[in-house]
């Protein structure tokens, strides 16, 4: 067992294009300037954020598993005595 741990894998990222408001990209760009970080970190981070603090969100991603899905489609069927 080696002593030391490997580092973590960086995540693999991916592009998205979206389109934003003049004044959103103005300050996504400011933003980014003012904690000397890319445009694309700021984004990032936003987006964790807000899936970290929307409550609502979290219980709606839930119900989208695959594993809720069949249980769903479980509850829906008949019940055999």
């Amino acid at each position: 067992m080696a002593i030391l741990k490997a580092p973590p894998r960086p995540p693999k990222n991916e592009t998205v294009q979206i389109r934003v408001e003049e004044e959103i990209r103005d300050k996504l760009h400011k933003y980014a300037e003012f904690i000397d970080s890319s445009q694309s970190y700021v984004v990032s981070e936003a987006l964790k954020l807000l899936f970290r603090k929307d409550d609502d969100f979290k219980i709606w991603l839930e119900e989208q598993s695959p594993t809720a899905f069949s249980r769903k489609q479980l509850q829906a069927l008949p019940h055999r005595p």
